[in-house]
């Protein structure tokens, strides 16, 4: 049977100036086999993401599919059971030491957009009903304010009201988005996880939704954690960003410092693919070696030294750590030892 091993974390004081302050988190999903189903391993799908959020900014978090960006996002809103280790401070409040009544309490504070507008909707409530049905749980607004108050937050989100009695299969994907992005509104949340918000939309849709976004986190002082594989509309939308491999943050800092001054042989490739408007540019495209190494069996040392070109000795036995090269820009890399 494995044996599940935690590491010790320095736990870190509040700091009011982040609404959010994630500290060491890993989650690890048990792997089962055998006719009993005993525990034979783990999934390490986050493993050890260190970052902090501003009040009323935007954080983008990118990275290849399977990095473990979507389970970091719900691992932060509690959605994924119990944390495997580390600290999740939002508002300073230890987010797994609180009660389910606690949580129940707290949840319209922290609201999530989710990536498929239309299996995060259920079929069988007309549209009215999915954005009310949590304002009615929680109390957001007195009963006799109640319809104005849907019909203003439907309004906020470019619905009209009468889209209240029609059901989410007699709506456009990205009217469907709207619905997801007014239910998470509704409860007047602080802190939105926006995972891949805009992915499954056409192009000219896309930009409307992240207009959108910003409108509104201009309008009600949002704070969002924004999940996405579309690098240039991260760049548009993020004031800092956080870049994922297998389940580790190899590089964080300010948008402008990640993009005109990547450090990470990863962020580097991975910013290389960007597609540049212009014929007569030639773009150099940095083409990664092999494939990505299992999260139920990460390579010792650092994780991405079995596909980097700039691999030494070191790197295939001693995990880097983080370190801060520029102010407020982080690397994991022994490059900058």
């Amino acid at each position: 049977m494995a044996k599940k091993i935690e590491e010790k974390i320095t736990p870190v004081e509040y700091d009011p100036q982040y609404i959010l302050q994630v500290n060491g988190l890993k989650k690890h999903f048990p792997i089962k086999g055998g006719f009993f189903g005993q525990v034979t391993g783990y999934v390490k799908a986050v493993d050890g993401v260190t970052f902090n959020l501003k009040r009323g900014t935007t954080m983008g978090l990118v990275g290849e599919s399977g990095c473990g960006k979507t389970t970091t996002g719900r691992t932060i809103l509690r959605l994924t059971g119990e944390k495997t280790a580390g600290q999740v401070l939002f508002e300073g409040q230890e987010v797994y030491d609180l009660s389910h009544k606690e949580m129940h309490d707290l949840r319209p504070k922290m609201q999530i957009i989710f990536q498929d507008p239309f299996s995060s909707l259920s079929p069988r409530m007309p549209v009215g009903e999915i954005i009310g049905e949590a304002v009615r749980e929680h109390n957001i607004v007195p009963k006799e304010e109640y319809n104005d108050y849907i019909d203003r937050i439907m309004d906020s989100c470019g619905l009209q009201p009468f889209h209240k009695d029609r059901y989410p299969h007699e709506f456009s994907g990205g009217q469907r988005q709207r619905i997801c992005i007014a239910r998470a509104l509704a409860l007047n949340p602080s802190f939105v996880v926006c995972d891949e918000p805009v992915s499954a939309l056409d192009v000219s849709i896309q930009a409307q939704i992240i207009n959108l976004l910003n409108d509104l986190q201009e309008q009600y002082k949002l704070t969002y954690l924004f999940i996405s594989h579309d690098l240039s509309v991260v760049e548009h939308i993020s004031d800092t960003v956080g870049v994922m491999y297998l389940g580790k943050l190899v590089e964080y800092g300010a948008t402008e410092d990640i993009f005109n001054h990547p450090l990470h042989p990863y962020t580097e490739a991975l910013f290389s693919a960007i597609p540049i408007p212009d014929p007569t540019v030639k773009m150099e495209r940095i083409v990664l070696e092999g494939s990505i190494p299992s999260p139920a069996n990460p390579p010792k040392g650092c994780p991405f030294h079995t596909r980097c070109a700039k691999c030494m000795a070191q790197c295939k036995e001693v995990t880097p750590e983080q370190k801060e090269i520029e102010p407020g820009h982080y690397v994991v890399c022994h490059l900058y030892d």
